[in-house]
Parts: structure tokens; sequence; C-alpha cells
């Protein structure tokens, strides 16, 4: 199932997402998509309805240097060569209000030169669960979606922690939905900029596989329904100037679009 949350005429709801091209409909999911969700009964086409983050998260937990050739590239754009020497998962936040939708602009500050891509797979929690074994970690997933966890780059380099270049507002895209059936073990993703290709990796290559991560992550802190890990992003991350548009496609899932404009 696609499960997705958009706003129409009607105002703002989560759905389901069935069928494809010109052909897709959305249907309205009764109170919230966990568990087994209910419908209303309502459904519109889905061009006409405007695609929005598919979820609500209390936080976003991402994973860094989670491939291998990413983790040489970081040593190489810092100048540290052990900056990419890790063998436990580097984890890190985004905050909330980073979130948006397909199709959503993402906004370059006025206090940065550099701002970046960084294509993603994210997985999306469907319970509250804490001290998660990786062999359960499956049980505890509601689905799998899209990111893009856009960093300014000087100031990650500048401040020597992520928490500012990581955290502006719609520094995190997410979308365009959920796929909750879904074998994410070995999917290819693809960043484009413009057209042009700048990121091409396969989930195969994580450093460390999805289950670890939860387990280690839930380790520290108990997860809420719909937060989301991004769980590491492939070598060939570059700058974003605006005017353009960045799309980031994940095998079985989809391509999140979105467009670049500065502040101001």
């Amino acid at each position: 199932m696609r499960l997705g949350r958009v706003a129409s005429q009607d105002g703002v709801a989560f759905v389901a997402v069935e069928g494809e091209g010109a052909e897709a409909v959305v249907r309205e999911i009764a109170e919230h998509p966990f568990g087994n969700p209910s419908f209303t009964g309502r459904q519109w086409p889905l061009d006409d309805v405007r695609l929005l983050a598919p979820i609500l998260a209390s936080k976003v937990v991402c994973v860094g240097k989670n491939y291998a050739a990413h983790a040489k590239e970081m040593a190489e754009i810092t100048g540290r060569p052990g900056a990419g020497d890790a063998t436990d998962p580097v984890i890190f936040l985004k905050p909330s209000t980073s979130i948006v939708g397909p199709g959503a602009n993402i906004v370059v500050p006025p206090n940065s030169d550099r701002v970046d891509y960084e294509g993603e797979l994210g997985v999306v929690i469907g319970r509250p669960c804490k001290d998660v074994s990786a062999a359960r970690a499956r049980d505890v997933i509601l689905g799998y979606t899209i990111a893009n966890d856009v960093t300014a780059r000087d100031q990650q380099q500048l401040d020597g922690q992520w928490t500012r270049a990581k955290g502006y507002d719609t520094f995190c895209p997410l979308g365009p939905w959920i796929e909750t059936v879904l074998d994410p073990g070995d999917l290819a993703l693809t960043t484009e900029v413009d057209g042009e290709v700048k990121q091409s990796s396969r989930t195969s290559l994580l450093l460390h596989d999805i289950p670890e991560l939860i387990e280690w992550i839930s380790a520290v802190m108990t997860l809420l329904p719909g937060d989301v890990i991004l769980t590491g992003t492939p070598e060939g991350v570059g700058p974003l100037l605006p005017g353009q548009t960045v799309s980031v496609a994940v095998d079985g899932i989809g391509t999140l679009t979105n467009s670049v404009v500065k502040k101001g």
C-alpha cells in the first residue's frame, strides 16, 4: 500500500494512493495511517490534490557516512583524513520543522554560500518502540519513503557539528508517499539536478543495514509512530543553486522532486 498525505478542496487528509498515471486516485483514511487504517469512502483523482509530506514526524533521525564511498568523499571535502572513520553508526537529528513535501521549495538561507543535496532512503516507524533487536526491526516499520537531507555544507564545516547546517526550514523534503510493501535490501537510488545524474547507488551498499540502524537508534531513544530514519546518502553530494530542480528516485517508491529558491 502507498500511504500519503494530501491537501484537497476538503482539507488535509491521510490517504492511500492507488493506480498509476492519469488513472491514479487517493482514498481518504479515517484518522491515521497506522495499524489497519479504515477509509471514509471519499476519494479524489491524484491529479486533483496536492501531495504533502507523507507523515508528521516528531523527529527525524539521520545516519551519517553510511556508504563507504560517501565517507571517503566527506573526508576529502572536509580535509580531515579520519572524517570517514566510524565503526558504529553516526546519528544526528533534523527538526520536524525542516520537513516539506514533494513540489515544495527548498529555501537557501542568505547566510550560506553552499547548500548541498543528499538523496536518501527513509524508513518510517509504525509503532512506539524502544530497545528493538535487529531481528524484530521489521515489526516496527510502517514503510519506506524518499528523503533529501539538504545541508548547508559551509556551515557544517564552520560549526564543527551539524545542527544548524541540517536544521533549516525546508531542509528535509520527504515523499512522495510511503510504500509499505517493499524489500529495501537492494534498491537503486538516484539523484538528479536539472536532469543530470549526480548520485547513483544501491541500498545494498549501506554499511549499516536498516535492522542494525533500528537496533542502534532505539537503544538510544524511544521511536514514535511517524518518526523517520534517514539511512544515509551515497557519494556524489554537491551544491544546489536557486532556480535548479532536484529529484531523488528510489526503485519501488517513486521520485521526490523539489525546486530551489533563495530566501528573501
